[in-house]
């Protein structure tokens, strides 16, 4: 096996971003990914949270604002070759409109989703698909009607006649659904110049042409909503970076379990994967470990107060102590104990131990490996896979 500059583990945001920029670099750049990665459960959009008074420990520390804000041009880029335009920047708070029917703020969002020209509209047709059974109209209506009560709002009935009538869901949808379809079952909304048209989103796997041929057949304006996973904006997204990956040579190995490293003193050698025959060892001269946190395997743990990287065993950081571990009330107003488990680095992403040591001078920890905050708490986990991914390639 050819030595690659750069073995990334990991096939989600932060294991495709940290890819794409080491191989926009010029770098030989092998990605193992063992799973669908995290990509097809998230709605597209990308949170920061907030860069203010954060304690030395937090990853933008490490990564600093300059690389936040270059990682943000560089995933829109991205986004933009693939015909899947994002609005926003760093410091923006765009709102979406979720499948429930509340607002959610974030820096970057599909242009498909950005909803914030709904308060200059005077009606918003919310649209009720017949046998969407994972999107619900009238409720998403009566909760978008507290952020905007002097608007006019209809839900509006469309019978598209779905596989004859069976349910389905929004990623069926996105996969049936034509053109013609769409635009004929939209076109009977009475929808003026100064109302906007609300609908699930159900407007392809791939870029943005099938929303902008609809959008130009309608006076309306047209913005899609969050919805359960699996979600068609972030197979979108998964879609975008891999045509990306592909194009600029990077070599993508599926269903690869890395399952220990090779290593010399502070120097990764490379990786072993597991296979049915016998054991790979995939060499390199850097690592970027972005195998995610306890939703993803990323960290284990069989022993409470035990928690553990599998593949390289590194020290995790993690709240001891059963109180410590979990707040009484699931949702509250500070960070959960367990969110905040993960790895600790040095500036350069470097895993270190307790005393702060450096552990592996080549391996760089990214993602939601990354420990000691709370990322779902503060809205940063989109923030921070990119931002850590780009400045883990780029060391």
């Amino acid at each position: 096996m050819k030595t690659s500059d750069v073995i990334v583990i990991g096939g989600g945001l932060a294991g495709f971003m940290a890819a794409a920029v080491a191989a926009n670099r010029g770098q030989k750049v092998a990605v193992l990914t063992y799973g669908s990665g995290s990509l097809p459960l998230a709605s597209g959009a990308i949170d920061f949270g907030s860069f203010e008074n954060l304690p030395a420990h937090h990853p933008y520390q490490k990564i600093g604002l300059k690389n936040c804000d270059t990682a943000a041009k560089f995933f829109c880029d991205i986004a933009a070759q693939a015909d899947l335009p994002y609005n926003g920047r760093l410091s923006a708070q765009i709102p979406i409109v979720t499948a429930v029917g509340t607002l959610k703020y974030s820096a970057l969002v599909p242009e498909s989703m950005d909803a914030s020209r709904l308060a200059d509209k005077k009606k918003i047709f919310v649209v009720n698909i017949t046998g969407l059974k994972d999107f619900y109209a009238a409720m998403l209506a009566d909760n978008l009607k507290k952020y905007f009560p002097d608007k006019t709002f209809e839900v509006a009935k469309l019978d598209v006649e779905l596989l004859g009538g069976r349910d389905i869901t929004c990623m069926d949808a996105a996969q049936i659904l034509t053109e013609e379809i769409l635009a004929d079952a939209l076109k009977t909304l009475p929808a003026s110049d100064d109302d906007v048209i609300i609908i699930p989103p159900i407007l392809g796997l791939e870029g943005n042409s099938l929303r902008a041929a609809i959008k130009s057949q309608l006076r309306a304006e047209l913005i899609e909503t969050t919805c359960l996973p699996p979600s068609p904006p972030g197979i979108k997204l998964q879609r975008a970076f891999v045509k990306y990956l592909q194009k600029s040579g990077v070599k993508i190995f599926e269903n690869s379990k890395v399952i220990r490293g090779v290593v010399d003193g502070k120097t990764v050698q490379g990786v072993v994967v597991e296979n049915a025959v016998r054991e790979k060892i995939f060499p390199a001269r850097k690592v970027i470990l972005a195998t995610g946190g306890f939703y993803s395997g990323g960290i284990v743990m069989r022993d409470f107060d035990n928690p553990r990287e599998p593949i390289f065993d590194l020290p995790v950081f993690f709240p001891t102590g059963a109180d410590n571990w979990s707040n009484v009330q699931l949702f509250s107003d500070k960070p959960q104990g367990f969110s905040m488990t993960g790895i600790l680095t040095d500036a350069n992403l470097n895993p270190i131990d307790e005393n702060g040591a450096v552990l592996y001078e080549n391996l760089h920890v990214v993602g939601a490996n990354l420990g000691g905050v709370d990322k779902i708490f503060e809205r940063s986990m989109g923030g921070i896979a990119i931002a850590s991914a780009y400045k883990g390639a780029i060391l």
